[in-house]
Protein backbone atom coordinates (compact mmCIF):
# COMPACT_ATOMS: atom_id res chain seq x y z
CA UNK A 1 0.00 0.00 0.00
CA UNK A 2 1.29 3.45 -0.93
CA UNK A 3 0.38 6.79 0.59
CA UNK A 4 0.45 10.31 -0.81
CA UNK A 5 2.53 13.03 0.84
CA UNK A 6 1.23 16.58 0.56
CA UNK A 7 2.64 19.88 1.75
CA UNK A 8 1.32 23.34 2.51
CA UNK A 9 -1.99 24.43 4.08
CA UNK A 10 -5.01 22.24 3.32
CA UNK A 11 -7.78 24.09 5.17
CA UNK A 12 -10.63 25.44 3.04
CA UNK A 13 -12.74 26.87 5.86
CA UNK A 14 -12.20 28.02 9.42
CA UNK A 15 -13.73 27.22 12.81
CA UNK A 16 -13.81 30.44 14.81
CA UNK A 17 -14.90 31.20 18.37
CA UNK A 18 -15.33 34.90 19.12
CA UNK A 19 -16.14 35.82 22.71
CA UNK A 20 -15.94 39.00 24.69
CA UNK A 21 -17.47 41.34 27.22
CA UNK A 22 -21.03 42.57 26.89
CA UNK A 23 -21.77 45.11 24.17
CA UNK A 24 -18.36 45.17 22.53
CA UNK A 25 -19.76 44.37 19.07
CA UNK A 26 -19.32 40.61 18.56
CA UNK A 27 -22.33 40.27 16.24
CA UNK A 28 -21.28 43.22 14.11
CA UNK A 29 -17.76 41.82 13.83
CA UNK A 30 -19.10 38.39 12.85
CA UNK A 31 -21.35 39.91 10.17
CA UNK A 32 -18.22 40.88 8.19
CA UNK A 33 -17.19 37.28 7.50
CA UNK A 34 -17.63 36.13 3.87
CA UNK A 35 -21.30 35.74 2.78
CA UNK A 36 -22.67 35.14 6.29
CA UNK A 37 -25.97 33.67 7.49
CA UNK A 38 -26.89 33.92 11.18
CA UNK A 39 -28.67 31.50 13.47
CA UNK A 40 -29.62 33.98 16.17
CA UNK A 41 -30.29 32.03 19.36
CA UNK A 42 -30.74 35.09 21.58
CA UNK A 43 -32.38 37.69 19.30
CA UNK A 44 -29.41 40.05 19.39
CA UNK A 45 -29.36 40.79 15.63
CA UNK A 46 -32.92 42.09 15.23
CA UNK A 47 -31.65 45.61 14.41
CA UNK A 48 -28.93 44.46 12.01
CA UNK A 49 -29.23 44.27 8.23
CA UNK A 50 -28.10 40.65 7.85
CA UNK A 51 -29.24 37.34 6.44
CA UNK A 52 -30.61 35.04 9.13
CA UNK A 53 -32.59 31.86 9.60
CA UNK A 54 -35.57 31.83 11.95
CA UNK A 55 -34.64 32.09 15.62
CA UNK A 56 -34.58 28.48 16.88
CA UNK A 57 -37.13 27.90 19.62
CA UNK A 58 -35.99 24.33 20.36
CA UNK A 59 -32.83 22.26 20.33
CA UNK A 60 -34.13 20.10 17.47
CA UNK A 61 -34.92 23.19 15.41
CA UNK A 62 -31.34 24.41 15.88
CA UNK A 63 -29.95 21.07 14.68
CA UNK A 64 -32.38 21.07 11.75
CA UNK A 65 -31.25 24.54 10.68
CA UNK A 66 -27.63 23.41 10.65
CA UNK A 67 -28.69 20.40 8.55
CA UNK A 68 -30.50 22.76 6.18
CA UNK A 69 -27.34 24.84 5.67
CA UNK A 70 -25.44 21.63 4.96
CA UNK A 71 -27.95 20.49 2.36
CA UNK A 72 -28.60 23.84 0.68
CA UNK A 73 -25.13 25.47 1.04
CA UNK A 74 -26.75 28.89 1.12
CA UNK A 75 -23.77 30.71 2.62
CA UNK A 76 -19.99 30.85 2.93
CA UNK A 77 -20.09 31.44 6.70
CA UNK A 78 -22.60 30.15 9.26
CA UNK A 79 -22.70 32.17 12.48
CA UNK A 80 -24.34 30.87 15.64
CA UNK A 81 -24.93 33.89 17.84
CA UNK A 82 -24.37 32.83 20.56
CA UNK A 83 -22.94 29.49 21.70
CA UNK A 84 -23.85 30.02 25.35
CA UNK A 85 -27.49 30.61 24.42
CA UNK A 86 -27.37 27.50 22.23
CA UNK A 87 -26.15 25.67 25.33
CA UNK A 88 -29.12 27.08 27.25
CA UNK A 89 -31.53 25.69 24.61
CA UNK A 90 -29.75 22.34 24.90
CA UNK A 91 -30.24 22.37 28.70
CA UNK A 92 -33.95 23.07 28.25
CA UNK A 93 -34.21 20.08 25.93
CA UNK A 94 -32.39 17.83 28.41
CA UNK A 95 -34.59 19.11 31.26
CA UNK A 96 -37.69 17.90 29.40
CA UNK A 97 -36.04 14.48 29.11
CA UNK A 98 -35.22 14.54 32.82
CA UNK A 99 -31.47 14.58 32.14
CA UNK A 100 -30.78 18.12 33.40
CA UNK A 101 -31.84 18.20 37.03
CA UNK A 102 -30.49 19.43 40.36
CA UNK A 103 -30.88 16.05 42.07
CA UNK A 104 -28.42 15.36 44.85
CA UNK A 105 -27.96 11.88 43.40
CA UNK A 106 -26.92 13.24 40.01
CA UNK A 107 -23.15 12.81 40.57
CA UNK A 108 -22.35 14.89 37.48
CA UNK A 109 -24.58 12.86 35.13
CA UNK A 110 -26.31 15.98 33.83
CA UNK A 111 -23.00 17.50 32.74
CA UNK A 112 -22.09 14.29 30.92
CA UNK A 113 -25.48 14.34 29.17
CA UNK A 114 -24.96 17.99 28.21
CA UNK A 115 -21.47 17.28 26.86
CA UNK A 116 -22.78 14.41 24.75
CA UNK A 117 -25.78 16.29 23.35
CA UNK A 118 -23.87 19.52 22.64
CA UNK A 119 -21.24 17.40 20.94
CA UNK A 120 -23.84 16.49 18.31
CA UNK A 121 -24.05 20.15 17.32
CA UNK A 122 -20.27 20.43 17.12
CA UNK A 123 -20.13 17.37 14.86
CA UNK A 124 -22.70 18.87 12.52
CA UNK A 125 -20.75 22.13 12.39
CA UNK A 126 -17.60 20.17 11.53
CA UNK A 127 -19.47 18.70 8.57
CA UNK A 128 -20.05 22.24 7.27
CA UNK A 129 -16.35 23.07 7.55
CA UNK A 130 -15.50 19.98 5.50
CA UNK A 131 -17.80 21.35 2.78
CA UNK A 132 -15.88 24.65 2.76
CA UNK A 133 -18.27 26.67 4.93
CA UNK A 134 -16.74 28.80 7.70
CA UNK A 135 -18.37 28.42 11.12
CA UNK A 136 -18.29 31.22 13.69
CA UNK A 137 -19.54 30.78 17.24
CA UNK A 138 -19.94 33.96 19.26
CA UNK A 139 -20.14 33.78 23.03
CA UNK A 140 -20.28 35.97 26.09
CA UNK A 141 -17.40 36.14 28.55
CA UNK A 142 -17.45 35.57 32.28
CA UNK A 143 -14.87 36.19 35.00
CA UNK A 144 -13.91 33.22 37.12
CA UNK A 145 -11.50 33.00 40.02
CA UNK A 146 -8.58 30.72 39.19
CA UNK A 147 -5.72 29.37 41.26
CA UNK A 148 -2.56 27.89 39.79
CA UNK A 149 -0.25 25.67 41.88
CA UNK A 150 2.82 27.60 40.75
CA UNK A 151 1.30 31.06 41.24
CA UNK A 152 1.05 33.25 44.31
CA UNK A 153 -2.63 33.49 45.21
CA UNK A 154 -5.69 33.53 42.94
CA UNK A 155 -6.57 35.77 40.02
CA UNK A 156 -9.58 36.59 37.87
CA UNK A 157 -9.70 35.04 34.42
CA UNK A 158 -12.02 35.57 31.44
CA UNK A 159 -13.49 32.44 29.86
CA UNK A 160 -16.48 31.34 27.83
CA UNK A 161 -19.80 31.80 29.61
CA UNK A 162 -20.54 28.10 29.33
CA UNK A 163 -20.31 24.98 31.47
CA UNK A 164 -16.75 23.70 31.81
CA UNK A 165 -17.27 20.56 29.71
CA UNK A 166 -19.04 22.22 26.80
CA UNK A 167 -16.73 25.21 26.91
CA UNK A 168 -13.76 22.85 26.66
CA UNK A 169 -15.30 21.11 23.63
CA UNK A 170 -15.82 24.42 21.85
CA UNK A 171 -12.27 25.65 22.52
CA UNK A 172 -10.69 22.38 21.44
CA UNK A 173 -12.80 22.29 18.24
CA UNK A 174 -11.92 25.82 17.13
CA UNK A 175 -9.04 26.86 14.87
CA UNK A 176 -9.19 30.35 16.38
CA UNK A 177 -10.41 31.52 19.77
CA UNK A 178 -10.48 35.31 19.85
CA UNK A 179 -11.17 37.31 23.02
CA UNK A 180 -12.48 40.89 22.63
CA UNK A 181 -12.24 43.46 25.40
CA UNK A 182 -11.73 47.14 26.11
CA UNK A 183 -8.11 48.06 26.72
CA UNK A 184 -7.82 50.35 29.72
CA UNK A 185 -4.84 52.34 30.98
CA UNK A 186 -4.61 53.13 34.69
CA UNK A 187 -2.94 56.44 35.53
CA UNK A 188 -1.68 57.25 39.04
CA UNK A 189 -1.67 60.82 40.30
CA UNK A 190 1.79 61.49 41.77
CA UNK A 191 0.46 63.84 44.43
CA UNK A 192 -2.67 62.10 45.63
CA UNK A 193 -1.67 58.57 44.52
CA UNK A 194 -5.23 58.13 43.30
CA UNK A 195 -5.77 55.92 40.28
CA UNK A 196 -7.86 56.74 37.21
CA UNK A 197 -8.79 54.46 34.30
CA UNK A 198 -8.59 55.96 30.83
CA UNK A 199 -8.71 54.79 27.21
CA UNK A 200 -11.19 52.06 26.48
CA UNK A 201 -10.55 51.33 22.79
CA UNK A 202 -11.53 47.87 21.58
CA UNK A 203 -8.91 45.17 21.08
CA UNK A 204 -8.88 41.41 20.66
CA UNK A 205 -6.40 38.84 21.87
CA UNK A 206 -5.38 35.87 19.72
CA UNK A 207 -3.01 34.01 22.06
CA UNK A 208 -3.35 32.47 25.50
CA UNK A 209 -2.66 34.54 28.59
CA UNK A 210 -3.27 33.81 32.29
CA UNK A 211 -6.14 36.31 32.24
CA UNK A 212 -8.06 34.83 29.26
CA UNK A 213 -8.44 31.93 26.84
CA UNK A 214 -7.33 32.56 23.25
CA UNK A 215 -5.49 30.75 20.46
CA UNK A 216 -4.89 30.77 16.73
CA UNK A 217 -3.07 28.67 14.13
CA UNK A 218 -2.18 31.49 11.77
CA UNK A 219 0.66 33.29 13.52
CA UNK A 220 -1.50 36.27 14.51
CA UNK A 221 -0.06 38.86 16.92
CA UNK A 222 -0.94 38.52 20.59
CA UNK A 223 -3.10 41.65 20.45
CA UNK A 224 -4.91 43.24 17.50
CA UNK A 225 -7.43 46.05 16.96
CA UNK A 226 -10.96 44.66 17.15
CA UNK A 227 -11.52 45.03 13.41
CA UNK A 228 -12.29 42.29 10.90
CA UNK A 229 -9.64 43.65 8.54
CA UNK A 230 -6.93 42.35 10.89
CA UNK A 231 -7.91 38.71 10.14
CA UNK A 232 -9.56 39.08 6.71
CA UNK A 233 -6.45 37.79 4.92
CA UNK A 234 -6.95 34.35 6.48
CA UNK A 235 -10.25 33.91 4.68
CA UNK A 236 -9.13 35.52 1.43
CA UNK A 237 -6.27 33.05 1.18
CA UNK A 238 -7.80 29.81 2.36
CA UNK A 239 -11.51 30.03 1.67
CA UNK A 240 -13.34 29.44 -1.56
CA UNK A 241 -16.90 30.78 -1.17
CA UNK A 242 -19.70 28.31 -1.68
CA UNK A 243 -21.92 29.32 -4.56
CA UNK A 244 -25.49 29.96 -3.55
CA UNK A 245 -27.90 27.83 -5.61
CA UNK A 246 -30.24 29.72 -7.89
CA UNK A 247 -33.82 29.85 -6.59
CA UNK A 248 -36.29 27.61 -8.38
CA UNK A 249 -39.82 28.61 -9.20
CA UNK A 250 -42.62 26.31 -8.13
CA UNK A 251 -43.43 24.18 -11.21
CA UNK A 252 -46.92 23.98 -12.70
CA UNK A 253 -47.54 20.38 -13.65
CA UNK A 254 -49.23 19.71 -17.00
CA UNK A 255 -48.34 16.04 -17.37
CA UNK A 256 -48.12 13.14 -14.97
CA UNK A 257 -44.88 13.66 -12.97
CA UNK A 258 -42.14 11.08 -12.76
CA UNK A 259 -41.98 9.39 -9.36
CA UNK A 260 -38.86 9.99 -7.24
CA UNK A 261 -37.34 8.14 -4.33
CA UNK A 262 -37.33 10.24 -1.18
CA UNK A 263 -34.85 9.69 1.64
CA UNK A 264 -35.59 11.17 5.09
CA UNK A 265 -32.95 13.23 6.84
CA UNK A 266 -31.49 11.22 9.78
CA UNK A 267 -32.25 12.77 13.13
CA UNK A 268 -34.44 15.57 11.77
CA UNK A 269 -37.66 16.76 13.38
CA UNK A 270 -40.48 14.24 12.80
CA UNK A 271 -43.97 15.80 12.84
CA UNK A 272 -45.69 12.46 13.41
CA UNK A 273 -43.24 11.24 16.03
CA UNK A 274 -41.67 7.80 16.15
CA UNK A 275 -39.53 6.23 13.47
CA UNK A 276 -39.63 7.41 9.89
CA UNK A 277 -41.71 4.96 7.88
CA UNK A 278 -40.35 3.09 4.83
CA UNK A 279 -42.48 4.34 1.97
CA UNK A 280 -40.39 3.19 -1.00
CA UNK A 281 -43.03 0.62 -1.87
CA UNK A 282 -45.67 3.32 -2.06
CA UNK A 283 -43.87 5.78 -4.32
CA UNK A 284 -45.34 4.44 -7.54
CA UNK A 285 -48.90 4.41 -6.27
CA UNK A 286 -49.54 8.14 -6.71
CA UNK A 287 -51.01 7.96 -10.22
CA UNK A 288 -53.45 10.82 -9.79
CA UNK A 289 -54.56 13.67 -11.98
CA UNK A 290 -52.05 16.52 -12.40
CA UNK A 291 -52.44 19.27 -9.82
CA UNK A 292 -51.74 22.99 -9.86
CA UNK A 293 -50.28 24.49 -6.67
CA UNK A 294 -50.36 27.99 -5.30
CA UNK A 295 -47.16 29.69 -6.61
CA UNK A 296 -46.56 31.13 -3.13
CA UNK A 297 -45.72 27.70 -1.69
CA UNK A 298 -42.07 27.13 -0.81
CA UNK A 299 -40.34 25.91 -4.06
CA UNK A 300 -38.75 22.85 -2.43
CA UNK A 301 -42.03 21.76 -0.87
CA UNK A 302 -43.91 22.45 -4.11
CA UNK A 303 -41.47 20.30 -6.07
CA UNK A 304 -41.99 17.36 -3.68
CA UNK A 305 -45.76 17.78 -3.75
CA UNK A 306 -46.03 17.87 -7.54
CA UNK A 307 -43.58 14.99 -7.93
CA UNK A 308 -45.90 12.81 -5.84
CA UNK A 309 -49.28 14.24 -6.84
CA UNK A 310 -49.96 15.57 -3.34
CA UNK A 311 -52.55 18.32 -2.95
CA UNK A 312 -52.49 21.25 -0.57
CA UNK A 313 -55.47 19.83 1.29
CA UNK A 314 -53.59 16.58 1.92
CA UNK A 315 -50.60 18.42 3.38
CA UNK A 316 -52.86 20.60 5.50
CA UNK A 317 -54.70 17.53 6.80
CA UNK A 318 -51.47 16.08 8.22
CA UNK A 319 -50.29 19.40 9.67
CA UNK A 320 -53.68 20.19 11.26
CA UNK A 321 -54.05 16.69 12.68
CA UNK A 322 -50.72 17.03 14.47
CA UNK A 323 -51.71 20.43 15.83
CA UNK A 324 -48.89 22.39 14.20
CA UNK A 325 -51.10 24.92 12.37
CA UNK A 326 -54.84 25.72 12.32
CA UNK A 327 -56.91 24.66 9.31
CA UNK A 328 -57.49 28.23 8.09
CA UNK A 329 -53.77 28.82 7.42
CA UNK A 330 -52.76 28.16 3.81
CA UNK A 331 -49.73 26.03 2.98
CA UNK A 332 -48.06 29.05 1.36
CA UNK A 333 -48.21 30.85 4.71
CA UNK A 334 -46.57 28.09 6.76
CA UNK A 335 -43.44 29.31 8.66
CA UNK A 336 -40.12 28.28 7.16
CA UNK A 337 -39.09 26.16 10.15
CA UNK A 338 -42.20 24.02 9.72
CA UNK A 339 -41.73 23.79 5.95
CA UNK A 340 -37.99 23.00 5.96
CA UNK A 341 -37.65 21.12 9.25
CA UNK A 342 -41.00 19.35 9.37
CA UNK A 343 -42.18 18.86 5.79
CA UNK A 344 -39.25 18.94 3.38
CA UNK A 345 -36.74 17.21 5.67
CA UNK A 346 -39.27 14.53 6.66
CA UNK A 347 -41.15 14.17 3.39
CA UNK A 348 -41.01 10.35 3.42
CA UNK A 349 -42.87 10.34 6.73
CA UNK A 350 -45.42 12.86 5.41
CA UNK A 351 -46.03 10.68 2.35
CA UNK A 352 -46.57 7.66 4.57
CA UNK A 353 -49.29 9.47 6.53
CA UNK A 354 -50.96 10.76 3.37
CA UNK A 355 -50.89 7.26 1.88
CA UNK A 356 -52.60 5.87 4.97
CA UNK A 357 -55.34 8.50 4.70
CA UNK A 358 -55.91 7.64 1.03
CA UNK A 359 -56.42 4.04 1.96
CA UNK A 360 -53.74 2.62 -0.35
Amino acid sequence: MTFNITSGPTATAQKVVLYGVEGIGKSTFASQFPNPVFIDTEGSTSNMNIQRLDNPNSWQMLLDEVNYVKQSRICSTLIIDSADWAERICKEYLAVLGKWTDSNNDYGAKYIALEKEFGLLINKLSDLVELGINVVLTAHAKLKKKEEPDQMGAFDRYQLKMEDKTGAIVKEWADMVLFANYEMTVLTDEKTKSKKATGGHRVMYATHYPGWDAKNRHGLPDKLPFEFGTIAHIFNETHTPVQEPEPQEAPVVETQPEQVELIPTPGAWTPGGGEVADTSANQNQFSRDPIVLDPGIDPQLAQLMTANGVTEDEVKAVVVEKGFMPAEVSVKDYPSDLVQGGLVAQWANIIAQITAKRGF
